[in-house]
């Protein structure tokens, strides 16, 4: 190899993390992105009576009237399906349904997700609009994620293991 051609050959690799880097920042990849689907909110307490009462359990939260329409009954086997889906973990994991009206639901609703917990409560504050979402509380009470309108089940099974493999608790 000639003296000429080993200079470029250094050069080459020398300017290859710069040029790489380049093209990486421009075609928009976004590394560090979060790993997690749910969003994230700032954790705080909620000392409802519902919740205290599953103190030291992961808990899904949804808040529905007794009517429940169809959103509202996709919401509740969605969630009975993420904790089976958590297998030798789901023990962890608790659902606890706010009804948000004074009506009574349907007997074949309430036997259809069973081990999911019926409460009632007009509101507990939690950010957006409350019908809308699945909201997680961790085992130390905390509210502390909450996930879209039509989520993905995947990605929120996917979420709920990772939970459930860091925590040291619950």
């Amino acid at each position: 190899m000639s003296p000429k051609a080993k200079i470029l050959l250094v050069a080459a690799v020398c300017a290859a993390p710069v040029v790489l880097g380049t093209l990486v920042y421009w075609s928009g990849w976004m590394v560090g992105r979060p790993g997690n689907y749910g969003e994230l909110l700032p954790p705080r307490v909620v000392a409802a009576a519902p919740l205290e009462a599953l103190r030291g359990k992961w808990v899904l939260v949804s808040f529905d009237a007794a009517s429940c329409d169809a959103y509202c009954e996709k919401k509740l086997y969605f969630m009975r399906q993420a904790r089976r889906a958590q297998g030798k973990d789901m023990e962890r994991v608790e659902r606890l349904w706010i009804v948000t009206d004074g009506g009574a639901p349907r007997a074949t609703l309430l036997a259809s997700m069973e081990g999911t917990l019926v409460s009632r409560f007009s509101s507990l504050g939690f950010p957006g609009n409350e019908t809308d979402h699945i909201y997680v509380v961790d085992p130390l009470g905390n509210l502390m994620m909450r996930f879209p309108r039509e989520p993905d089940p995947s990605r929120v099974i996917k979420d709920l293991q990772r939970l459930l493999k860091i925590s040291r608790i619950g």
